[in-house]
C-alpha cells in the first residue's frame, strides 16, 4: 500500500511541473528570430527580424509561424521562415542584426 502512495505523490508532484511550465516560459519570455520578404514597385525587400511571442506561439514551430506571419502581413511581409526560437537571454545578441526589425512587430 505504501508503495502505491509514493507513485501518487510522485503523480501528482509531476503533472504539477507540467503546469508550471507554460508559466515559466512566459515569465521568461519567448521571441524568433525570422527572415521576411516582400515586393515593392517589383523590388525584391528582404528582412531579418526579432519578435516576441505568446507563450502558446511557442508551443510550436507552425503556432510561432502562424504568428509571425499574422502580425508582419499588414505591411506587406511574407515570412520566409523562423530561424529560432529563444529565451529573453538570446535578445542582446541579436540586437544589432534585427536593427529596425527588432521587436517591431
Amino acid at each position: 500500500m505504501r508503495h502505491v502512495s509514493h507513485i501518487w505523490i510522485l503523480g501528482v508532484l509531476l503533472a504539477g511541473l507540467v503546469a508550471v511550465q507554460p508559466v515559466r516560459a512566459q515569465q521568461n519570455g519567448c521571441f524568433a528570430d525570422y527572415k521576411a520578404k516582400r515586393s515593392v514597385s517589383g523590388s525584391l525587400e528582404l528582412h531579418y527580424g526579432v519578435i516576441e511571442l505568446s507563450a502558446r506561439a511557442c508551443q510550436s514551430p507552425s503556432r510561432a509561424e502562424q504568428a509571425v506571419s499574422r502580425r508582419i502581413a499588414p505591411d506587406g511581409w511574407t515570412l520566409l521562415r523562423i530561424v529560432s526560437t529563444f529565451g529573453r537571454n538570446g535578445l542582446q545578441a541579436r540586437q544589432d542584426n534585427a536593427g529596425p526589425y527588432f521587436l517591431r512587430y
